[in-house]
């Protein structure tokens, strides 16, 4: 039995005129872009933005209900445009307010039931890639080495790239909302307050100066919508001829600094929505433009949710970043490759067999995949509980392409792989969610059970039986006899599975 076919074919080509969408749930606004490919490259369809302010209701790492509801409510908004495209074509990502946040399922799962598609929480670093993935793709493709910044809601990514390879992530706990909040107390404006935030996001750069210097790169480029906003500002008040520039930055401090509280502040070109953001992102990148020895910045179009329909147009079209991540990790911790390759073959067995009774999808087979590729990394530091290495290096590891989820349901897989399965290892998992990863977790289990017998010989032809809630093995006659270790591993495993709520028949 073979799943090949399945789980290659299953992906979909992405011929021209293709509609994609990806979800960009920021700090302080969120953004929707529907985008139709041609030639390899995205043109938009539809662009829409809100400011919905998710991190200025985050307290003590608690989203509000206030702030969940406006989100929520904006994402139903968003659904309305996404009926043209196919649910697997659609990517939404939460940044800072949703990576710190402690109870982020009271967002993500009813998010997921109003968008049809999973919200995928990503790491600071993660976010940094496909930013720059989103800007590379609006500047000219030269050897240039460049400097992207992006300033979000609740924090700043900077990255050192060349075309369209980023070289040197950083993700810096430091947004434009934040510090709002924590900078400028009931929306106050002094200089008092506007220097908290400069110095601030001075001692946040303290740590990364020398790497982000102005020495290692030739170009500067933002994104985002706050130095979009500055640098429309510096343009049309002509306090900088083209983009953002020193002079430029003090003469808007000063016009903003006159001002007495953020409600206060009206300047020509400067949209409501951002009076109480942009004093906090010039403190910013004022801050950055001291710190990294920056003269000059250009503003792109380029942002992160164009990294997103990039990123997926690369995981459609067989270009997965997931690939090489997955691939890096095993030659760093020189994953015995033989056994990865045994244990796929096996899981992608009996993931064929389990898939429709099961209700597993594409995802779910890449997911245990990947799974089963790393499962023996942790034996690079140390062989007992090597199980538990493993899970701590997936779940902790910075694997660009994976989201916060996919790095956790990656960890569980690798913990849960042999020994008792305790409840604990599922925390990170929503509830919803528990039942299909273990389904996953049973496959890779049954997998593993075989990895010694195929190192010396082909497995006999065998047949796999699976209902909703079983999974029946019918071995040749005599053969589990000859094979006493790999029968009584099997046995163990109907213990296991009884738990999870699966019924394991051997004959």
């Amino acid at each position: 039995m073979d799943a090949s076919n399945e789980t290659s074919t299953d992906r979909d080509s992405l011929p021209d005129g293709s509609l994609l969408a990806a979800i960009d749930l920021g700090s302080n606004s969120f953004h929707l872009i529907i985008a139709k490919t041609e030639h390899g490259e995205m043109r938009p369809v539809e662009v829409l933005a809100e400011k919905v302010q998710l991190g200025a209701g985050l307290e003590d790492g608690i989203l509000s209900p206030e702030a969940i509801e406006r989100g929520l409510d904006c994402l139903a908004r968003f659904a309305q445009l996404l009926g043209s495209v196919a649910p697997e074509r659609v990517r939404a990502v939460g940044t800072n307010a949703l990576r710190v946040a402690d109870n982020r399922q009271a967002f993500t799962v009813p998010a997921r039931r109003i968008l049809g598609t999973r919200i995928d929480v990503i790491y600071g670093r993660e976010e940094a890639r496909l930013v720059y993935l989103g800007v590379a793709h609006t500047l000219a493709d030269d050897v240039k080495s460049r400097l992207v910044i992006d300033i979000g809601g609740g924090s700043t990514e900077l990255i050192i790239g060349q075309r369209f390879e980023p070289q040197r992530l950083e993700s810096l706990q430091m947004g434009c909302v934040s510090y709002a909040q924590s900078c400028f107390p009931g929306g106050r404006i002094t200089r008092k307050n506007y220097r908290r935030a400069y110095d601030s996001a001075h001692k946040a750069l303290a740590p990364i100066r020398h790497q982000y210097h102005a020495r290692h790169w030739e170009d500067c480029v933002g994104s985002s919508g706050t130095l979009r906003a500055i640098d429309s500002l510096l343009t049309l008040h002509r306090w900088s001829d083209i983009g953002i520039d020193r002079a430029g930055l003090r003469k808007l401090e000063k016009k903003l600094l006159a001002f007495k509280t953020m409600d206060d502040i009206v300047l020509e070109g400067l949209a409501a929505q951002r009076r109480n953001v942009i004093l906090p992102g010039v403190a910013i990148i004022s801050a950055l433009f001291d710190a990294l020895d920056i003269q000059h910045m250009r503003v792109s179009s380029g942002a992160l949710r164009e990294g997103v329909i990039y990123d997926l147009m690369g995981r459609l079209t067989h270009e997965d970043v997931r690939e090489r991540s997955v691939n890096a990790l095993m030659q760093r911790y020189s994953a015995d490759t033989e056994t990865a390759g045994i244990v796929e073959r096996r899981a992608r067995v009996i993931f064929t067999a389990t898939r429709q009774d099961w209700q597993l999808a594409t995802a779910d087979w890449e997911l245990l995949r990947w799974a089963a590729c790393t499962h023996e990394i942790g034996m690079a530091i140390a062989h007992k509980h090597f199980n538990r290495h493993s899970a701590y290096v997936l779940r902790n590891a910075d694997l660009p392409g994976f989201s916060q989820e996919e790095q956790e349901q990656l960890a569980v897989l690798a913990l849960c792989q042999r020994g008792k399965v305790m409840e604990e290892a599922y925390t990170d998992i929503p509830k919803a969610e528990i039942p299909r990863v273990q389904r996953l977790v049973c496959i890779m289990r049954l997998a593993i059970c075989f990895k010694h017998v195929e190192k010396l010989e082909r497995l006999p032809d065998f047949t796999l039986n699976a209902g909703p809630d079983s999974l029946a093995f019918s071995f040749p006659e005599g053969w589990l006899d000859q094979h006493p270790l790999t029968a009584w591993e099997l046995s163990q495993e109907k213990a296991v599975m009884a738990k999870m709520g699966l019924k394991l028949a051997i004959s």
